[in-house]
């Protein structure tokens, strides 16, 4: 077991760089600081959960634009195309699956 304080791993800079809280064969963990105007582009990867902790911003999947913010989670399946543009200083974390279950 590990439990991790994701409070004390926030931190913003000023290029965008996932802050990895964890990472494993089956799964990676990323921590997603953003301040305004910084943006992860579309891209596509493997199945993915994206809870919001803070902030606004606009996701987009598959090219459809979702605003998000504290409480939204977005599930993102194997090959679905998805970016996020922080509109507020946002803070989200995500789970990244290589093997869908």
């Amino acid at each position: 077991m590990e439990i991790v304080d994701v409070n004390e791993k926030v931190g913003f800079a000023p290029e965008f760089m996932p802050r990895i809280l964890r990472v494993k064969p089956e799964y990676k963990v990323p921590l997603i600081c953003m301040e305004p105007g910084q943006e992860i582009p579309p891209h596509q990867s493997g199945t993915g959960v994206f809870y919001f902790m803070s902030g606004k911003g606009i996701m987009t999947v598959n090219g459809k634009e979702v605003e998000v913010g504290p409480g939204k989670m977005i599930f993102i399946e194997k090959g679905e195309s998805r970016g996020i543009r922080a509109i507020e200083r946002l803070t989200a974390f995500a789970v990244h699956m290589s093997a869908d279950h």
